[in-house]
């Protein structure tokens, strides 16, 4: 392999890698058609440039295609001379490709060399997945002729396959008939194969005598406004077939001619294969592009998507923490139990008058006892608990809103497997748990602050789970400036609970405290939503995209673009 060649298959590798990573999972406009695109690439890069880059010098390979019933299996038994391939008499017929070629060039077509995800086998099979290997002494030696099956076959593996062996070819011996020539699906393959500078010979098989002329002058013109007037155009009258299934030797002669001709001028048979090869190389490393810019479109909407829902469930976190610092859960049952606890009534009056020794006062009229305190705890845990349920389910649609937004989030949300518009079902007990494990540290942290003071008259009066309450009340009101005597029953409320732990901690002992059971407040917030939030970010990092697949696919191609340029210039000095 000469040095241009090692560099153009390196060149030509590293893409091949690339694109097999430039995934496209996310559904957008336009999506399915760059997904088929870029399967395409591979599938040709693997099938055909990749192995005859490596393999230069291997036998012109022939792929014979066509309209449905156009004859090109008789076709294929004909020029061989005996029955290789079986022509289908029901439609659509199901059976492997047949390659047939000299008995000398067998070790061309290993699995290894060309079209290797198709099993080898010697015997007739109706298995797509397998490409039988005939040898044949009428077949010359730097020729392989390969029937593949209809273009336009009703089924769909049929026509995929198709389209899989027309790319892996050199030359396309495309047949058709004179009741089929202006049919749309062979055209659409024609035009495929002009873009990529394939070459091609058109046959026009079963034409009645009479018809030659009028139909094959239509199709030549055809072939000239789809930029193929340079392809050969052969004409196959309608002749009757013998017992194998041949048509009579003269009618194919000069199609046979013609291979036969090719295959014995390497200088020939280099061209068309440089066409093609050449051809494929260009069309590949152009359409790369479109592709890059595909997978970075994806790359950029996954980071939308896990963005908007990471948003949504933050704003809810952040939500909450406004929620329960600003007075809004000292109302209703926790209110009413609170004031149950510290006698409340007679405590705001003292407050009112605002005299010097309030904090004797506060300490001296509590009349909370352990089990008011444990309804002030349980008021406390119900209302902690629906103000985390409402802003769970806020959460959910506002991100399950944004995703509907875009096509792919569309997607996305109609592959999970449960409804992300909702809470999960699991929340509520989850709620329960979290907010109860927040109250242990509240408790935990009042229990170590009280180490040293457990003997006091003040510590023994409200006891540790008096003490936590009071905390508890104090961090509902972190942020509503309720400070001295001001109005409002929550507000009024809070203060004899920081009153009530300062004649206790201490004022400095009591802020941080009421910092730190914030803190722990919000670590449990974050843990908790951390799951609601992943049945969404989770959907997307599924999908494993990689942002740097872009990049080495513009690369890749820039790269080969090089090699094409200095190869030209080397033929042209």
């Amino acid at each position: 392999m000469s040095d241009t060649n090692s560099s153009m298959l390196t060149a030509l590798v590293r893409l091949r890698g690339a694109l097999q990573d430039a995934e496209l999972p996310l559904d957008a406009p336009g999506i399915a058609e760059l997904r088929i695109a870029r399967n395409e690439m591979v599938d040709q890069l693997e099938d055909y440039v990749i192995p005859r880059l490596m393999t230069i010098d291997a036998p012109l390979l022939a792929v014979v295609g066509g309209s449905t019933g156009a004859g090109k299996s008789t076709l294929v038994n004909s020029l061989v001379g005996r029955r290789v391939t079986t022509p289908g008499v029901l439609r659509p017929t199901t059976r492997s490709p047949v390659l047939v070629h000299h008995p000398d060039d067998a070790e061309w077509f290993g699995q290894d060399r060309l079209l290797p995800d198709l099993e080898r086998v010697n015997h007739s099979t109706n298995d797509p997945d397998a490409l039988q290997l005939v040898a044949a002494e009428s077949i010359p030696a730097g020729l392989a002729i390969l029937d593949a099956p209809d273009v336009d076959s009703v089924e769909i593996r049929n026509r995929q396959l198709a389209a899989q062996l027309l790319a892996a070819g050199d030359l396309w011996l495309f047949v058709t008939s004179a009741a089929r020539y202006a049919d749309q699906v062979p055209w659409d393959f024609l035009k495929r194969a002009a873009e990529r500078s394939t070459s091609v010979a058109i046959v026009l098989d079963r034409t009645p005598d009479e018809a030659v002329e009028t139909v094959s002058t239509h199709l030549a013109r055809m072939l000239a406004a789809r930029g193929l007037k340079d392809s050969p155009l052969f004409t196959v009258t309608e002749g009757k077939v013998d017992d194998e299934g041949l048509l009579p030797p003269d009618h194919v002669a000069e199609i046979r001619a013609w291979l036969h001709s090719l295959a014995a001028d390497s200088g020939a048979r280099g061209a068309v294969v440089k066409q093609t090869l050449d051809g494929a190389i260009r069309t590949i490393a152009r359409g790369t592009h479109a592709v890059a810019d595909a997978v970075a479109e994806q790359v950029t909407t996954a980071d939308r998507l896990r963005t908007d829902a990471d948003r949504a469930y933050d704003e809810s976190i952040a939500a909450i923490m406004a929620a329960s610092a600003d007075g809004t859960l000292l109302r209703g049952e926790v209110l009413a139990r609170w004031q149950e606890f510290v006698g409340t009534g007679e405590l705001l009056k003292s407050l009112e008058t605002k005299v010097g020794w309030l904090r004797d006062r506060v300490v001296n009229a509590v009349k909370g006892k352990p089990q008011q305190a444990e309804r002030v705890t349980v008021a406390v845990e119900s209302g902690l608990e629906t103000l985390i349920l409402e802003h769970a389910e806020a959460a959910a649609e506002r991100a399950e809103a944004s995703w509907q937004q875009l096509a792919a989030g569309q997607g996305l949300l109609a592959s999970a497997d449960q409804d992300l518009g909702r809470a999960s079902r699991e929340l509520r007990r989850k709620a329960e748990r979290a907010v109860r494990d927040w109250q242990a540290d509240v408790l935990e942290m009042v229990r170590t602050e009280g180490a040293d003071k457990r003997t006091t008259a003040r510590f023994l009066a409200f006891g540790v789970n008096g003490l936590s309450v009071a905390l508890m009340v104090v961090v509902f009101a972190h942020t509503a400036g309720v400070t001295g005597a001001e109005a409002g029953i929550a507000g009024g409320s809070a203060v004899l609970g920081q009153k009530l732990l300062e004649a206790v901690f201490g004022d400095q002992a009591v802020r941080d405290l009421a910092e730190r059971a914030r803190r722990s407040l919000e670590k449990r917030l974050t843990t908790l939503f951390q799951d609601e939030r992943l049945r969404y970010v989770s959907l997307v990092d599924a999908l494993q995209l990689k942002p740097a697949v872009p990049d080495q696919l513009r690369d890749a191609s820039r790269r080969i673009d090089d090699l094409r340029y200095a190869e030209s210039k080397r033929e042209a000095e």
